[in-house]
């Protein structure tokens, strides 16, 4: 097993860093998976050395973020930007509309596939001071005739997040928590329906995790075809189709590590004090450094900076890169700089992080 391998400090905001643990129990495994002679890769998906995969991995998610039976734990495919399309097909009536938490690019993603299937409306919308922030909840109104209410619960390129998410009465509360999903406790039970890309927290690329209370099931679009039906992959646990079954593997293991690793509490404690270490030194930088996001709408997995100009903007990244940090340039469409700090990026590459923005500021500032 290689072991002397140096690792690249790793923000990427997606595909991201898996936990090293993770990885070297896929490679001792890749060759022959629970001495069948065969990779995971290479087990039908309708045996039981596959299925005990698939079910233990369902069982984890349940046991970690406190799933009751009232909902199904599904994996499909075709990541977040899929389902922008899915919920509205399978949720969005005629007679209905589907209201939208506007904090960023993908929740306007979201919105632009549901309007291809029926009646829209934005709920609130934090645009006006370029994403910075987060709707207050006191403020947030529901039309009557609402089929359910979108948000995303972490935005990725503005760095922000939804420290507390909103009571919207009978209404279905679905959420997009690609890039904050097992980053920290909440209860499930406020969500009709939670869906999520793997490729942040859960693993690598290729995974959709999907939570739906039963009863939405009742309530899915019999005119959508079968592979756009959340129903039919409850009733065929996932099974349906052939899914994406190294991914389920390596979620999986990442699912253990997180056990392992003391559960969701212990992962956001640890989340909590890598993000302090970059915000800390932005904050202590005396406008060296600039935060995108208010301090109220923070998030704890992409932290957002720029620098004075953007000739120092260019000159942090080209240094930064030399240094062995990858993935620190902001999103193409907003430029800056963005530190994606996950589950599985290690403290220790938050602290390298903050001690090059401090030596950094020494030499420029």
């Amino acid at each position: 097993m290689t072991t002397n391998i140096k690792r690249a400090y790793n923000f990427n905001a997606g595909p991201a860093a898996i936990p090293l643990p993770v990885l070297q129990k896929a490679q001792g495994e890749l060759l022959n998976f629970n001495n069948t002679g065969m990779s995971v890769m290479e087990l039908s998906h309708r045996g039981k050395d596959y299925e005990d995969v698939h079910n233990q991995a369902i069982a984890s998610l349940k046991e970690l973020m406190g799933i009751s039976n009232d909902y199904e734990v599904l994996f499909l495919q075709g990541g977040a930007s899929l389902q922008f399309a899915m919920v509205p097909m399978n949720f969005l009536a005629p007679d209905k509309k589907a209201g939208y938490l506007m904090t960023g690019v993908w929740s306007e993603k979201a919105l632009d596939e549901a309007k291809l299937f029926g009646n829209t409306y934005e709920i609130a919308s934090s645009k006006g001071d370029n994403f910075s922030s987060i709707p207050a909840l006191d403020a947030l109104k529901y039309d009557n005739d609402t089929a359910y209410v979108h948000l995303t619960s972490n935005n990725t390129i503005y760095g922000t997040q939804w420290q507390m998410f909103p009571d919207a009465g009978n209404i279905p509360l679905i959420a997009d928590m690609s890039s904050d999903i097992l980053s920290r406790p909440f209860d499930v039970n406020k969500f009709s329906l939670i869906y999520a890309g793997a490729q942040k927290n859960l693993g690598p690329s290729g995974v959709t995790l999907v939570i739906i209370h039963k009863s939405m099931l009742e309530k899915v679009n019999k005119q959508n075809p079968k592979m756009l039906r959340y129903d039919i992959h409850a009733k065929n646990n996932s099974l349906y189709n052939t899914p994406p079954t190294f991914g389920i593997y390596m979620l999986k293991l990442v699912l253990d590590w997180v056990k392992e690793a003391g559960g969701v509490h212990e992962i956001y404690k640890r989340n909590l004090a890598k993000a302090a270490l970059i915000y800390d030194t932005i904050d202590a930088s005396n406008g060296f450094y600039s935060g995108h996001a208010k301090k109220d709408a923070r998030s704890s997995m992409n932290i957002t900076f720029r620098l004075a100009s953007e000739e120092l903007e260019n000159k942090f990244l080209a240094e930064v890169k030399k240094a062995g940090f990858v993935g620190l340039n902001g999103h193409r469409s907003v430029g800056g700089c963005r530190a994606s700090a996950y589950n599985a990026v290690p403290y220790e590459a938050c602290a390298a992080l903050k001690d090059f923005m401090l030596n950094f500021q020494k030499a420029n500032g």
